[in-house]
C-alpha cells in the first residue's frame, strides 16, 4: 500500500510543480508583453514627425511620382 501512496504523492508534487511553472511562465509572458507595449508607445511618441519634415516628405513623394509618370510616358530623365 505504501507504494501506491508514494506514487500518488510524487504525482501530486509533480503536478504542483508544473502548475507553478505554468504560472511563472504566464506571468513572465505578460510582463514581457507589457514591456514591449511600453517600448512601442515610447518609440512612437519619440518619432512623431514635425510639420517641416512632413512637408519635406510630401515634396519628396511628389518628385518621385513625377519621375515615375515620366518613366511611364516614355520620357525618362
Amino acid at each position: 500500500m505504501s507504494g501506491d501512496g508514494d506514487t500518488i504523492l510524487v504525482l501530486a508534487i509533480l503536478l504542483a510543480g508544473l502548475a507553478l511553472l505554468c504560472f511563472a511562465t504566464l506571468r513572465a509572458w505578460e510582463d514581457w508583453l507589457r514591456l514591449r507595449r511600453l517600448e512601442f508607445i515610447k518609440g512612437r511618441a519619440r518619432r512623431a514627425p514635425s510639420p517641416a519634415s512632413q512637408r519635406l516628405e510630401l515634396l519628396d513623394l511628389r518628385s518621385r511620382v513625377k519621375r515615375l509618370e515620366a518613366i511611364a510616358d516614355g520620357m525618362e530623365d
